[in-house]
């Protein structure tokens, strides 16, 4: 049993980027493919998809992106909120993630969204990660 699934899947991630990976395979998740579809819409990943397994399991592989000369797009990927310390931030203390240069994502009563649409709607919530 994993104790932090997310926490997982952004190593994965970190590990792929590293290894100079083209996909990394992580297992699906609702919350998961919500941060996958963030890292997409803020240009920090090519794309995903969520690939049916045997069984209610299924796979998300995520497609890495790189830079025209092999740079990675993502220079750091890390965990805020963990199972034994949980980080909640209210709209006004939301963290400007290098000046705006990168993004924090948060799980919200709207759903998991960016910091921009967290302080654009005017809430606040659990502060999963920031990539820059």
């Amino acid at each position: 049993m994993m104790t932090d699934p997310v926490a997982d899947m952004l190593t994965r991630i970190r590990n792929g980027l590293r290894a100079r990976k083209k996909t990394v395979d992580v297992p699906a998740s609702r919350i998961k493919v919500d941060i996958a579809e963030i890292l997409k819409q803020e240009g920090f990943i090519e794309d995903y998809q969520v690939f049916p397994l045997d069984g209610p399991k299924a796979d998300l592989r995520i497609t890495l992106k790189y830079g025209p000369d092999g740079e990675m797009v993502i220079t750091e990927i890390k965990r805020e909120s963990k199972p034994g310390r949980r980080v909640y931030v209210g709209v006004n203390e939301i963290p400007k993630v290098r000046n705006g240069l990168g993004i924090a994502i948060l799980t919200t009563p709207i759903g998991v969204v960016s910091d921009r649409v967290a302080r654009e709607k005017h809430v606040g919530g659990e502060l999963l990660c920031s990539v820059w």
